[in-house]
């Protein structure tokens, strides 16, 4: 596994952060229409979270070998890997989402097998350096209070933790230096949530049918 992942803005002509999927392929196909995504010049970047309580989810994992998609890994992924690679904690997985697995027919079963090797190689924090500034995106938090690609990090929290959330929500907001801004999921939130340099875009699309797509570099994002 890498735990930061390093991208040039520059390689792309948009470039989209989106929320957790699990699950919602169809969902975001639409989504991407309705921004007139173009697959050839454009990227999209995931928070994690691909998969579990929706019903699209071996289409949602297979996004991984796209070309124009990159992915965090989140505590689903995690939770997957525990369960089919490391063969453990299956119970855990199931309870929450993962049920869907073990009902798949063996074709469909040996698709997202074929894909674990993918998702055990995905990054934690993905960087991505652009003319608007340095955008930073985990799963559920950067445990810092400053940022520095490569430095240590507790690894379990930034695909876990909501300390950082619950303390904004709560009025207690500082921002993390050494980036302009981060973007993160796994909290389910009714809107979007920002506050200092941080946004949170899990809407909950596989409760909601919101899902949130956060333009970062292109004629949509924010100056």
């Amino acid at each position: 596994m890498t735990v930061y992942q390093y991208l040039n803005g520059a390689d792309w002509r948009n470039i989209w952060v989106v929320g957790d999927l699990h699950g919602c392929y169809s969902l975001l196909q639409s989504k991407l229409a309705a921004v007139n995504f173009n697959k050839d010049e454009d990227l999209l970047i995931s928070v994690g979270d691909l998969a579990d309580r929706g019903k699209e989810n071996v289409a949602c994992l297979s996004l991984i070998s796209e070309p124009w998609f990159r992915v965090i890994r989140g505590n689903h992924e995690e939770m997957m890997l525990d369960a089919l690679v490391n063969h453990r904690d299956a119970g855990l997985w199931r309870m929450n989402g993962g049920e869907w697995f073990f009902t798949l027919d063996d074709a469909d079963k040996t698709r997202v097998q074929r894909l674990l090797p993918q998702v055990a190689a995905l990054p934690l924090i993905i960087e991505v350096e652009m003319p608007l500034g340095r955008y930073v995106i985990c799963h559920a938090d950067y445990p810092a209070e400053h940022y520095q690609r490569d430095q240590p990090v507790d690894e379990e929290r930034v695909v876990w933790s909501r300390e950082r959330i619950a303390a904004s929500q709560r009025g207690h907001r500082k921002a993390i230096s050494g980036a302009d801004a981060f973007v993160f999921g796994h909290t389910p939130v009714a809107v979007p949530l920002h506050f200092t340099n941080q946004f949170y875009i899990d809407t909950g699309a596989v409760f909601s049918g919101t899902l949130t797509l956060m333009p970062i570099q292109g004629s949509e994002a924010q100056n």
